[in-house]
Protein backbone atom coordinates (compact mmCIF):
# COMPACT_ATOMS: atom_id res chain seq x y z
CA UNK A 1 0.00 0.00 0.00
CA UNK A 2 2.82 2.21 1.11
CA UNK A 3 4.64 1.88 -2.67
CA UNK A 4 1.19 2.93 -4.00
CA UNK A 5 1.55 6.52 -2.67
CA UNK A 6 4.76 6.74 -3.77
CA UNK A 7 4.09 5.64 -7.05
CA UNK A 8 0.80 8.16 -7.38
CA UNK A 9 2.61 11.17 -5.54
CA UNK A 10 5.88 10.47 -7.88
CA UNK A 11 3.01 10.34 -10.99
CA UNK A 12 1.46 13.26 -9.88
CA UNK A 13 4.23 15.44 -9.42
CA UNK A 14 5.71 14.57 -12.73
CA UNK A 15 2.75 15.44 -14.85
CA UNK A 16 2.97 19.26 -13.08
CA UNK A 17 6.92 19.28 -13.44
CA UNK A 18 7.33 23.47 -13.95
CA UNK A 19 5.08 24.03 -10.79
CA UNK A 20 7.39 20.65 -8.85
CA UNK A 21 10.74 22.24 -10.21
CA UNK A 22 9.94 25.80 -9.16
CA UNK A 23 8.77 24.51 -5.14
CA UNK A 24 12.22 22.23 -5.23
CA UNK A 25 13.99 25.40 -5.78
CA UNK A 26 12.40 27.55 -2.98
CA UNK A 27 13.13 24.60 -0.74
CA UNK A 28 16.70 23.23 -2.04
CA UNK A 29 17.92 27.20 -1.60
CA UNK A 30 16.58 26.99 1.82
CA UNK A 31 18.60 24.19 2.78
CA UNK A 32 21.62 24.87 0.97
CA UNK A 33 21.37 28.48 3.02
CA UNK A 34 21.05 26.40 6.18
CA UNK A 35 23.73 23.73 5.65
CA UNK A 36 26.33 26.47 4.12
CA UNK A 37 25.63 28.70 7.41
CA UNK A 38 25.97 25.95 9.69
CA UNK A 39 28.69 24.39 8.29
CA UNK A 40 31.16 27.22 8.16
CA UNK A 41 29.99 27.98 12.24
CA UNK A 42 31.28 24.78 12.96
CA UNK A 43 34.35 24.78 10.60
CA UNK A 44 35.14 28.20 12.17
CA UNK A 45 34.93 26.87 15.85
CA UNK A 46 36.65 23.63 15.67
CA UNK A 47 39.36 26.29 13.59
CA UNK A 48 39.56 28.13 16.98
CA UNK A 49 39.20 25.57 19.00
CA UNK A 50 42.57 23.47 17.36
CA UNK A 51 44.52 26.82 17.59
CA UNK A 52 43.57 26.67 21.33
CA UNK A 53 44.44 22.94 21.49
CA UNK A 54 47.90 24.14 20.09
CA UNK A 55 48.26 26.97 22.08
CA UNK A 56 48.21 24.77 25.30
CA UNK A 57 46.79 25.41 29.18
CA UNK A 58 50.24 27.25 30.29
CA UNK A 59 50.32 30.43 29.00
CA UNK A 60 47.85 33.45 29.77
CA UNK A 61 48.24 37.18 28.81
CA UNK A 62 48.13 40.80 30.38
CA UNK A 63 47.09 43.97 29.04
CA UNK A 64 46.44 47.59 30.20
CA UNK A 65 43.40 48.54 29.98
CA UNK A 66 42.04 51.22 27.25
CA UNK A 67 43.53 51.41 24.17
CA UNK A 68 42.61 52.66 21.59
CA UNK A 69 41.58 50.12 19.30
CA UNK A 70 43.34 46.78 21.54
CA UNK A 71 47.05 45.91 21.73
CA UNK A 72 49.47 48.40 19.76
CA UNK A 73 47.44 51.02 19.96
CA UNK A 74 48.48 53.12 22.95
CA UNK A 75 46.14 54.77 25.70
CA UNK A 76 46.31 56.53 28.61
CA UNK A 77 47.79 53.64 30.58
CA UNK A 78 50.57 52.03 29.86
CA UNK A 79 52.82 48.99 30.74
CA UNK A 80 56.76 49.25 31.47
CA UNK A 81 59.31 47.20 32.22
CA UNK A 82 58.99 47.81 35.54
CA UNK A 83 55.46 45.82 35.69
CA UNK A 84 57.35 43.10 33.73
CA UNK A 85 59.93 42.55 36.51
CA UNK A 86 56.89 42.41 39.25
CA UNK A 87 55.31 39.48 37.02
CA UNK A 88 58.86 37.91 36.64
CA UNK A 89 59.24 37.68 40.36
CA UNK A 90 55.83 36.32 41.21
CA UNK A 91 56.00 32.34 41.99
CA UNK A 92 54.94 29.91 39.89
CA UNK A 93 55.95 32.02 36.52
CA UNK A 94 58.80 29.72 34.55
CA UNK A 95 59.09 31.92 31.39
CA UNK A 96 57.79 35.51 30.22
CA UNK A 97 57.46 37.88 26.69
CA UNK A 98 56.14 41.41 26.04
CA UNK A 99 55.81 43.04 22.50
CA UNK A 100 54.69 46.12 21.65
CA UNK A 101 53.64 47.39 18.07
CA UNK A 102 52.97 50.22 15.41
CA UNK A 103 52.10 51.72 12.06
CA UNK A 104 55.20 51.50 10.04
CA UNK A 105 56.25 52.41 6.42
CA UNK A 106 57.39 49.70 4.30
CA UNK A 107 59.47 49.55 1.21
CA UNK A 108 60.73 46.92 -1.24
CA UNK A 109 61.12 47.40 -4.81
CA UNK A 110 60.29 50.54 -5.36
CA UNK A 111 56.83 49.88 -3.67
CA UNK A 112 55.54 51.39 -0.61
CA UNK A 113 53.18 49.72 2.37
CA UNK A 114 51.81 50.43 5.30
CA UNK A 115 51.66 47.95 8.18
CA UNK A 116 51.95 46.55 11.41
CA UNK A 117 55.29 46.23 13.03
CA UNK A 118 56.39 44.41 16.04
CA UNK A 119 59.34 45.10 18.19
CA UNK A 120 60.27 42.08 20.59
CA UNK A 121 62.90 41.35 23.11
CA UNK A 122 65.00 38.32 21.95
CA UNK A 123 66.41 36.72 24.88
CA UNK A 124 62.77 36.46 25.61
CA UNK A 125 61.06 35.76 22.71
CA UNK A 126 60.35 32.16 22.89
CA UNK A 127 56.83 32.81 25.19
CA UNK A 128 55.78 34.61 22.19
CA UNK A 129 56.67 32.91 19.40
CA UNK A 130 54.92 29.63 20.93
CA UNK A 131 52.13 31.93 21.91
CA UNK A 132 51.05 33.34 18.56
CA UNK A 133 51.98 29.95 16.74
CA UNK A 134 55.27 31.73 14.55
CA UNK A 135 56.99 29.34 12.45
CA UNK A 136 59.24 29.69 9.82
CA UNK A 137 58.62 28.54 6.40
CA UNK A 138 61.58 29.92 4.73
CA UNK A 139 64.94 31.09 6.69
CA UNK A 140 64.81 30.78 10.54
CA UNK A 141 63.07 32.45 13.47
CA UNK A 142 64.86 35.35 14.74
CA UNK A 143 67.40 35.02 17.89
CA UNK A 144 69.25 36.75 20.46
CA UNK A 145 72.54 38.30 19.10
CA UNK A 146 70.38 39.04 16.35
CA UNK A 147 70.02 43.21 14.70
CA UNK A 148 69.13 44.78 11.77
CA UNK A 149 67.61 41.94 10.57
CA UNK A 150 63.16 41.06 10.25
CA UNK A 151 60.63 37.96 10.39
CA UNK A 152 58.18 38.85 7.55
CA UNK A 153 54.96 37.37 7.40
CA UNK A 154 53.40 34.72 4.48
CA UNK A 155 51.69 37.31 2.39
CA UNK A 156 55.40 38.51 1.44
CA UNK A 157 56.28 35.17 -0.01
CA UNK A 158 53.56 34.75 -2.22
CA UNK A 159 53.63 38.47 -3.77
CA UNK A 160 50.15 39.60 -2.21
CA UNK A 161 51.30 42.25 -0.19
CA UNK A 162 54.32 43.32 -3.06
CA UNK A 163 53.78 42.72 -6.29
CA UNK A 164 57.12 40.64 -6.20
CA UNK A 165 57.94 38.09 -3.84
CA UNK A 166 59.77 38.84 -0.94
CA UNK A 167 62.83 36.02 -0.64
CA UNK A 168 64.89 35.37 2.59
CA UNK A 169 68.42 37.67 2.97
CA UNK A 170 66.10 40.14 0.70
CA UNK A 171 66.28 43.56 2.14
CA UNK A 172 63.15 46.20 3.69
CA UNK A 173 63.15 49.28 4.21
CA UNK A 174 61.20 50.12 7.92
CA UNK A 175 60.92 53.43 8.29
CA UNK A 176 63.80 54.43 5.78
CA UNK A 177 66.30 51.99 7.69
CA UNK A 178 67.07 49.17 5.84
CA UNK A 179 66.88 45.22 7.58
CA UNK A 180 67.63 42.07 6.03
CA UNK A 181 64.68 39.26 5.66
CA UNK A 182 65.71 36.66 8.63
CA UNK A 183 62.70 34.25 7.58
CA UNK A 184 59.05 34.32 6.33
CA UNK A 185 56.88 32.85 8.51
CA UNK A 186 54.49 30.23 7.72
CA UNK A 187 50.82 31.17 7.31
CA UNK A 188 48.92 32.09 10.68
CA UNK A 189 45.50 32.21 9.30
CA UNK A 190 44.51 35.41 8.69
CA UNK A 191 45.44 38.06 6.56
CA UNK A 192 46.21 40.74 9.50
CA UNK A 193 49.06 38.47 11.20
CA UNK A 194 50.21 37.15 7.66
CA UNK A 195 51.45 40.99 7.07
CA UNK A 196 52.84 41.42 10.08
CA UNK A 197 56.41 42.38 10.63
CA UNK A 198 58.71 41.21 13.97
CA UNK A 199 62.21 42.74 14.48
CA UNK A 200 64.08 43.01 17.63
CA UNK A 201 62.83 45.43 20.39
CA UNK A 202 66.52 47.42 20.17
CA UNK A 203 65.76 48.67 16.99
CA UNK A 204 62.11 49.05 16.89
CA UNK A 205 62.71 51.59 19.55
CA UNK A 206 64.95 53.48 17.41
CA UNK A 207 62.19 53.46 14.59
CA UNK A 208 59.22 54.58 16.41
CA UNK A 209 60.71 57.00 19.38
CA UNK A 210 57.21 57.88 20.49
CA UNK A 211 57.00 54.64 21.99
CA UNK A 212 59.31 55.10 24.49
CA UNK A 213 59.65 52.44 27.16
CA UNK A 214 55.44 51.49 26.03
CA UNK A 215 54.47 47.85 26.63
CA UNK A 216 51.73 46.85 24.84
CA UNK A 217 51.38 43.34 25.75
CA UNK A 218 52.79 40.19 28.48
CA UNK A 219 52.62 37.24 27.55
CA UNK A 220 53.04 34.65 30.66
CA UNK A 221 54.19 30.71 31.10
CA UNK A 222 53.50 28.93 34.34
CA UNK A 223 55.92 26.23 35.80
CA UNK A 224 54.48 22.52 34.75
CA UNK A 225 52.74 21.72 38.22
CA UNK A 226 51.32 25.47 38.83
CA UNK A 227 47.47 25.89 37.99
CA UNK A 228 47.36 28.43 35.18
CA UNK A 229 44.34 30.52 37.34
CA UNK A 230 46.17 30.40 40.66
CA UNK A 231 48.86 31.99 39.12
CA UNK A 232 47.40 35.02 37.15
CA UNK A 233 45.76 35.56 40.92
CA UNK A 234 48.71 35.86 41.77
CA UNK A 235 50.24 37.85 39.22
CA UNK A 236 46.53 39.84 39.55
CA UNK A 237 47.63 40.62 43.23
CA UNK A 238 51.04 41.55 43.00
CA UNK A 239 50.09 44.24 39.22
CA UNK A 240 47.59 45.45 41.39
CA UNK A 241 49.53 46.59 44.79
CA UNK A 242 52.42 47.63 42.56
CA UNK A 243 49.99 49.85 40.33
CA UNK A 244 48.23 50.90 43.49
CA UNK A 245 44.82 49.82 41.86
CA UNK A 246 41.89 47.63 43.56
CA UNK A 247 39.93 45.32 41.98
CA UNK A 248 37.06 48.52 40.78
CA UNK A 249 39.68 50.70 39.34
CA UNK A 250 42.34 48.00 37.93
CA UNK A 251 43.83 49.11 34.94
CA UNK A 252 45.09 46.25 33.01
CA UNK A 253 43.11 42.53 31.82
CA UNK A 254 44.44 39.08 32.47
CA UNK A 255 43.23 36.82 30.23
CA UNK A 256 43.89 32.82 30.38
CA UNK A 257 43.02 30.25 27.65
CA UNK A 258 39.68 29.22 29.22
CA UNK A 259 38.44 33.20 29.02
CA UNK A 260 39.53 33.81 25.57
CA UNK A 261 37.71 30.53 24.41
CA UNK A 262 34.80 31.50 26.27
CA UNK A 263 34.99 34.75 24.52
CA UNK A 264 35.09 33.58 20.99
CA UNK A 265 32.65 30.38 21.49
CA UNK A 266 30.04 33.94 23.02
CA UNK A 267 30.44 35.53 19.83
CA UNK A 268 30.61 31.97 17.76
CA UNK A 269 27.12 31.34 19.46
CA UNK A 270 25.60 35.10 18.59
CA UNK A 271 26.70 35.04 15.00
CA UNK A 272 25.21 31.12 14.23
CA UNK A 273 22.10 32.46 15.97
CA UNK A 274 21.96 35.02 13.40
CA UNK A 275 22.07 33.41 10.71
CA UNK A 276 20.20 30.75 11.86
CA UNK A 277 17.66 33.30 11.83
CA UNK A 278 18.22 34.18 8.27
CA UNK A 279 18.08 30.68 7.59
CA UNK A 280 14.96 29.97 9.02
CA UNK A 281 13.10 33.01 6.55
CA UNK A 282 14.64 31.25 3.73
CA UNK A 283 13.13 27.77 4.98
CA UNK A 284 9.97 29.21 5.58
CA UNK A 285 9.88 30.74 2.38
CA UNK A 286 10.25 27.25 0.94
CA UNK A 287 7.54 25.77 3.23
CA UNK A 288 5.18 28.35 2.02
CA UNK A 289 6.09 27.26 -1.70
CA UNK A 290 5.39 23.70 -1.32
CA UNK A 291 2.15 24.38 0.59
CA UNK A 292 0.79 26.53 -2.18
CA UNK A 293 1.71 23.70 -4.76
CA UNK A 294 -0.45 21.24 -2.57
CA UNK A 295 -2.82 23.47 -2.07
CA UNK A 296 -3.63 23.99 -5.92
CA UNK A 297 -2.98 20.39 -6.28
CA UNK A 298 -5.80 19.80 -4.18
CA UNK A 299 -8.33 22.51 -6.22
CA UNK A 300 -6.91 21.05 -9.74
CA UNK A 301 -7.61 17.32 -8.87
CA UNK A 302 -11.16 17.68 -7.23
CA UNK A 303 -12.53 15.57 -9.41
CA UNK A 304 -9.99 13.19 -9.20
CA UNK A 305 -10.11 12.83 -5.77
CA UNK A 306 -14.05 12.41 -6.12
CA UNK A 307 -13.56 9.42 -7.91
CA UNK A 308 -10.85 8.06 -5.54
CA UNK A 309 -13.68 8.34 -3.15
CA UNK A 310 -15.95 6.92 -5.20
CA UNK A 311 -14.65 3.93 -5.69
CA UNK A 312 -13.61 3.16 -1.99
CA UNK A 313 -10.48 5.96 -1.12
CA UNK A 314 -10.80 6.59 2.29
CA UNK A 315 -9.76 9.48 4.00
CA UNK A 316 -6.14 8.13 4.97
CA UNK A 317 -5.85 7.11 1.95
CA UNK A 318 -5.80 10.57 0.53
CA UNK A 319 -4.09 12.11 3.38
CA UNK A 320 -1.36 10.03 2.70
CA UNK A 321 -1.27 10.50 -0.70
CA UNK A 322 -0.99 14.03 -0.52
CA UNK A 323 1.66 14.12 2.29
CA UNK A 324 3.76 11.55 0.48
CA UNK A 325 3.92 14.17 -2.30
CA UNK A 326 4.85 16.87 -0.08
CA UNK A 327 7.36 14.81 1.88
CA UNK A 328 8.72 14.24 -1.63
CA UNK A 329 9.03 17.28 -2.78
CA UNK A 330 10.96 18.37 0.63
CA UNK A 331 13.44 15.45 0.28
CA UNK A 332 14.43 16.31 -2.65
CA UNK A 333 14.84 19.57 -2.40
CA UNK A 334 16.88 18.81 0.78
CA UNK A 335 19.31 16.32 -1.07
CA UNK A 336 19.97 18.65 -3.66
CA UNK A 337 20.38 21.74 -1.10
CA UNK A 338 22.63 19.25 0.55
CA UNK A 339 24.97 19.31 -2.69
CA UNK A 340 24.85 22.41 -3.28
CA UNK A 341 25.63 23.55 0.87
CA UNK A 342 28.51 21.19 0.21
CA UNK A 343 29.71 22.82 -3.06
CA UNK A 344 29.05 26.54 -1.47
CA UNK A 345 31.12 25.50 1.35
CA UNK A 346 34.06 24.30 -0.31
CA UNK A 347 34.04 27.02 -2.62
CA UNK A 348 33.92 29.17 0.51
CA UNK A 349 36.83 27.81 2.05
CA UNK A 350 38.95 27.69 -1.37
CA UNK A 351 38.39 31.46 -1.21
CA UNK A 352 39.33 32.09 2.30
CA UNK A 353 42.46 29.90 2.23
CA UNK A 354 44.00 30.89 -1.46
CA UNK A 355 42.37 34.59 -1.66
CA UNK A 356 42.03 35.65 1.69
CA UNK A 357 44.81 33.84 3.15
CA UNK A 358 43.43 32.55 6.66
CA UNK A 359 42.25 28.76 7.45
CA UNK A 360 40.22 29.72 10.28
CA UNK A 361 37.11 29.34 7.64
CA UNK A 362 37.01 26.08 7.01
CA UNK A 363 33.59 23.59 5.61
CA UNK A 364 32.76 21.13 7.98
CA UNK A 365 30.61 18.33 7.19
CA UNK A 366 29.46 15.66 10.41
CA UNK A 367 27.29 12.93 9.72
CA UNK A 368 24.33 15.03 11.53
CA UNK A 369 24.27 17.79 9.55
CA UNK A 370 23.97 15.84 6.30
CA UNK A 371 21.00 13.73 8.17
CA UNK A 372 19.50 16.27 9.90
CA UNK A 373 19.19 18.52 7.05
CA UNK A 374 18.26 16.05 4.84
CA UNK A 375 15.05 14.80 7.67
CA UNK A 376 14.33 18.45 8.17
CA UNK A 377 13.65 19.20 5.01
CA UNK A 378 11.19 16.10 4.36
CA UNK A 379 9.74 16.98 7.92
CA UNK A 380 8.80 20.53 6.84
CA UNK A 381 7.86 19.35 3.54
CA UNK A 382 4.90 17.21 5.38
CA UNK A 383 4.09 20.18 7.78
CA UNK A 384 3.63 22.46 4.46
CA UNK A 385 1.58 19.74 3.17
CA UNK A 386 -0.72 18.92 5.62
CA UNK A 387 -3.42 21.69 5.65
CA UNK A 388 -3.84 20.81 1.75
CA UNK A 389 -4.25 17.54 2.44
CA UNK A 390 -6.46 18.23 5.16
CA UNK A 391 -8.61 20.21 2.59
CA UNK A 392 -8.41 17.25 0.32
CA UNK A 393 -10.39 15.31 2.83
CA UNK A 394 -13.46 17.31 3.20
CA UNK A 395 -14.02 17.09 -1.17
CA UNK A 396 -17.24 15.64 -0.97
CA UNK A 397 -17.81 12.99 -3.77
CA UNK A 398 -21.04 13.20 -5.26
CA UNK A 399 -20.09 17.50 -5.37
CA UNK A 400 -16.14 16.36 -7.01
CA UNK A 401 -17.57 14.36 -9.30
CA UNK A 402 -19.57 17.55 -11.24
CA UNK A 403 -16.31 19.82 -10.52
CA UNK A 404 -15.20 20.97 -13.46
Amino acid sequence: MISDYFKIAGRNLLKKRVRSSLTLIGILIAVATIFVLISVSLGLQGAVEELFRQFGTDKFFIEPRGQLAGPGTGGAVQFTLEDVEVIEKTPGVKDFSYWVGSTGKVEFNDEIRYTFVIGIPLDHSSVFIESGFYKAEDGRLLEEGDSNEIMIGNQYKNGVFFTKQVRPLNKLLVNEKEFKVKSILKTVGNPFDDRLIFMPLDNFRILFPETKERIDQIAVQVNENEDINEVAERVQRRLSKFRNVDEENRDFNINTPEEILSSFGSVLNVLTTFLLSVAAISLLVGGIGIANTMFTSVLERTREIGVMKAIGAKNKDILSIFLVEAGILGLIGGIIGILLGIGVSNLIEYIAVNQLGTTLLKAATPIYLLVGCMAFAFFVGIISGFWPAYRALKVKPVEALRYE
